[in-house]
């Protein structure tokens, strides 16, 4: 398979897992644009068998996709709590104070730093899109509106000096010069300071079918081997990593500056062991996806297929950007899910890209009582279930498509 590593420049990938052609998965349609044709671009995951770097082609740019964004991250509580985790920790391990300086690239909608500023710490986020930094500005998170590469690193350590701490959460995976903006964090930080980056770790995506988390706006999905030439590349050193339940398994690196020579913690290594263990440290290792992904769909599909036909009404709870992956992959569209209801009322009164399945107010779901709900965002399952409990009639069914599928009867199994 011809093509070039976004990150070593390696000229031969290999092909690991296609997805057919979608449309963007935040471009959720008006319904005056439903008589309208729309934009699909493959989705073509490939690996480089040199640096290990799973990735997809940049066929859209971020500024497409950025500029006004429909994901809040302050929708989910626990995402809101486990931010509010992170900065407690950090504040005692890193030991900020008042004098502290924290700087978050793709700070979205200030759900992490608004738990810096009531610690009275100085912060900055440096958020793309408009709209959802307006929203951190009404928090009272100061913010600006840009996409960070290194020129922009530089220019915001001059005017507001380097950080001891820089967080960046779930961007990582959105960037398509990994090299530029890796650089951009380490003009942020101090030659004494951290780096924290959260992402999705591709030992999920591999081991446990999360062909969901595949779509445009993610340009790369990341091992820590990976990771670890790619800091190098920008300046970084790995020191520490830690494991993370989030997003179905997510990774957070810990990197400094590499003139400051910190040695790597015992984690780095196990990590990579079980990286090793799992076969990612080999092409074999992560043809099995294709596969996976497969029995994944049969088993939806067959479940929704037998639903219609026994008369059981279908919707959806949640409209995430990967729940677009799944609907439009597997072939499903109103008929089989009526509708998604979704906490987000940015999304109320549109349509999911593709698959074209309105989307409702959360409300609408307790009115309609259907007979099952299909999670999209099955990664907040304990979240999303205890909200459902409380919302919905005892004996409706909660229906989770990944890892494996699995239906949930309110009041009997929850």
């Amino acid at each position: 398979m011809t093509g070039s590593c976004r990150l070593c420049g390696h000229t031969e990938l290999v092909s690991v897992l296609d997805l057919g052609a979608s449309p963007p998965c935040e471009a959720f349609l008006p319904a005056e644009a439903l008589d309208l044709a729309e934009e699909t671009y493959p989705l073509h995951l490939r690996l480089c068998p040199e640096c290990l770097l799973l990735q997809i082609p940049a066929l859209i740019r971020p500024d497409e996709t950025f500029t006004d964004y429909a994901y809040y991250s302050s929708f989910s509580t626990s995402w809101v709590e486990h931010a509010r985790g992170f900065v407690d920790a950090s504040i005692s391990s890193l030991g900020l104070g008042p004098k502290s300086f924290v700087v978050e690239v793709a700070s979205n909608d200030g759900y992490l730093l608004q738990h810096v500023v009531g610690k009275g710490i100085r912060c900055l986020g440096i958020e793309p899109s408009v709209n959802v930094g307006a929203a951190a500005l009404a928090k009272g998170v100061p913010t600006i509106t840009a996409f960070l590469d290194e020129t922009l690193g530089t220019t915001v350590a001059a005017e507001h000096g380097v950080a001891d701490l820089v967080v960046a959460n779930n961007v990582w995976a959105h960037i398509p010069d990994i090299v530029g903006f890796t650089r951009g964090l380490r003009a942020l930080v101090a030659d004494t300071g951290r780096v924290s980056i959260e992402v999705h770790h591709a030992l999920s995506l591999v081991s446990k079918a999360q062909f969901d988390t595949i779509y445009h706006e993610h340009f790369q999905y990341w091992t820590v081997l990976a990771a670890k030439g790619a800091l190098e590349r920008g300046g970084l050193s790995l020191v520490d990593v830690e494991l993370l339940d989030t997003h179905g398994g997510s990774i957070r690196l810990w990197a400094a500056p590499t003139e400051a020579g910190v040695a790597p913690s015992p984690r780095v290594a196990e990590v990579v062991r079980t990286e090793c263990e799992a076969g990612l440290d080999t092409v074999a290792g992560y043809l099995g996806l294709a596969r996976e992904t497969s029995r994944v769909r049969d088993d939806l599909v067959a479940y929704l297929i037998d639903a219609h036909r026994a008369g059981r009404r279908v919707a959806g709870y949640g409209a995430p950007g990967k729940g677009n992956t799944l609907l439009n992959y597997c072939g499903i569209r109103p008929d089989l899910v009526a509708y998604l209801a979704d906490r987000n009322p940015y999304k109320h009164g549109r349509f999911t890209p593709g698959a074209r399945i309105p989307v409702v107010p959360p409300e609408y779901l307790a009115e309609d009582a259907p007979d099952d709900v299909l999670v999209l965002p099955w990664n907040l399952r304990t979240e999303i279930t205890a909200q459902l409990a409380e919302e919905l009639r005892p004996g409706t069914r909660l229906v989770f498509p990944l890892p494996r599928l699995e239906i949930v009867t309110l009041g009997v199994d929850s």
